[in-house]
């Protein structure tokens, strides 16, 4: 790829808003800026029926809040000591409350969510009485906001270039300012010219390996329930054109899942979902065949609660999954329900009743005995034996003494027995290019790059603590605000 600032010989195609990546920020942007009257030109990694970003396959919920006042409060505290500057805490609490206004002026049907108390999910933290989780229409999940945020682009006559990544931006070396975009379509390097702005709005860095080695702490690798389409590219574009990072250690994560070299995303096995009761016995540990967390404990976003404290979920890779055939035979380990999860909703993969298939593909391992398991998959024979003698007497006494688990203390008992390995998982990357209050992407020190904005999960506001929900409303938020500053700027030619 030529560096961003060797400008092409002939432009492939134009517009005055570039927008890459089509999700949620995507959305925002692109028809915010067509009703404010720019030609906009929307690069789409995905082939088309695979678009969407996490906003395809998410919980399908978006955050307004009630309250600016409150919602400072909140977001502040949900920061702790990772701080945001007060002015950009300002524009989202501000633009925050108003996500429903602007979708309803589109003719879209906001609708709260049935149990909002239960969403709210650090209800301790100051201002958290803000929160109101909304959806479109009147049923909730399969998709079917991200269903209307679609139809509202593709009602409107904007552009819309699938398969056709952005690689690298465009850039005046004398000014600073962005000129436009290398993407790639067929194989090809195409130049598109962005007349006013290019907006980047391209998801994080969970599927690129290199980068969570890189940012993300104690993990070795990690794979994601969300889009496998989000590889960074939005980091690597921005950083090559002179932009700070920000939040880059941030994620929505670590939960424990399955991941199948065969099929790009994970699968979150049922009997460590918290508010699942299955028959038979499991328990993860790790390389030590020592357990190490409350497999069932209601972790919020990979966060739980250490020592008084909110700490990432430890996860000793490798993990596994222990269980019995009492587990085994109770029923598919895996739900495969449409509700969230890109597995679940586009992968689509029939995970069998009774296990088998899976069994038989070599995900779970099977042995009669504990010794015998504990060889297949690596571990100390005796210290697998002693761990669930252990979790079998707490079984006995109606209590967890290791890591006080409360739910499906059943003991594993029945063989033979099973073991399936465990990733560390998450639904997205936090980090990006650091964004000002008018979603401009700024250098060290502050000063923005000229016709350069991003929106969304691509450089999130969100620190440290995450608020379910809240990375789609801020996508909504900071769509609308890098539109409203893009549309403003001055065509350079």
């Amino acid at each position: 790829m030529e560096p961003p600032t060797t400008l092409p010989e002939a432009w492939d195609e134009e517009a005055d808003i570039v927008v890459v990546g089509f999700g949620a920020a995507g959305f925002a942007a692109s028809v915010t800026e067509h009703e404010l009257g720019a030609d906009v030109l929307i690069l789409e990694k995905a082939p088309e029926g695979k678009e969407g970003g996490n906003t395809r396959v998410a919980g399908q919920g978006y955050l307004n809040t009630s309250s600016e006042e409150s919602a400072v409060a909140y977001l502040t505290a949900l920061c702790g000591i990772y701080k945001v500057p007060e002015e950009m805490v300002r524009v989202w609490a501000h633009e925050m409350c108003l996500n429903n206004d602007w979708l309803r002026s589109l003719g879209a049907d906001p609708q709260e969510h049935q149990h909002p108390p239960e969403g709210i999910e650090f209800p301790d933290l100051p201002g958290s009485d803000c929160v109101h989780k909304f959806h479109d229409g009147p049923t909730y999940g399969y998709s079917l906001t991200w269903k209307r945020f679609e139809s509202l682009v593709k009602e409107r006559p904007i552009r819309i270039a699938y398969e056709t990544p952005g690689r690298s931006l465009i850039q005046n070396g004398a000014t600073g300012e962005i000129l436009g975009v290398r993407a790639e379509r067929g194989g090809k390097v195409i130049a598109v010219k962005a007349r006013k702005a290019v907006v980047l709005t391209c998801g994080g860095f969970e599927n690129n390996q290199e980068m969570i080695r890189d940012y993300l702490p104690d993990l070795p690798y990690c794979y994601t329930s969300g889009s496998p389409y989000n590889e960074g590219d939005g980091v690597s574009m921005a950083l090559a054109v002179g932009a700070d990072l920000w939040h880059m250690n941030n994620f929505a994560g670590p939960t424990m899942a399955f991941k199948a070299a065969e099929i790009p995303t994970s699968f979150s096995m049922q009997a460590f979902h918290f508010s699942k009761e299955m028959a038979g016995g499991a328990i993860a540990v790790g390389p030590d065949a020592k357990r190490f967390t409350d497999e069932k404990y209601k972790n919020r976003h990979g966060k739980v609660l250490l020592h008084g404290t909110w700490k990432k979920m430890p996860t000793p890779c490798p993990m596994q999954m222990i269980f019995d055939d009492t587990h085994m035979t109770a029923g598919p380990l895996w739900d495969k329900a449409p509700k969230h999860g890109w597995t679940q909703l586009v992968e689509q993969y029939p995970w069998s009743d009774d296990n088998s298939a899976e069994l038989e593909k070599g995900w779970i391992r099977k042995a009669d005995t504990l010794e015998a398991l504990a060889a297949i998959v690596n571990l100390d024979p005796q210290a697998l034996v002693a761990t669930v003698a252990r979790w079998n007497e707490g079984c006995a006494a109606g209590n967890d003494p290791e890591h006080g688990r409360t739910r499906m203390l059943n003991p594993i008992e029945n063989g033979p027995f099973y073991a399936i390995e465990m990733s560390p998982s998450m639904l997205n990357t936090q980090g990006g290019p650091r964004r000002n209050e008018k979603a401009q992407i700024v250098r060290p020190g502050g000063t923005p790059i000229p016709r350069l904005y991003s929106a969304g999960e691509l450089g999130s506001i969100y620190s440290y603590l995450y608020q379910g929900t809240g990375n789609i409303g801020e996508c909504l938020v900071f769509g609308r605000i890098s539109a409203r500053n893009a549309v403003a700027e001055t065509p350079w030619a």
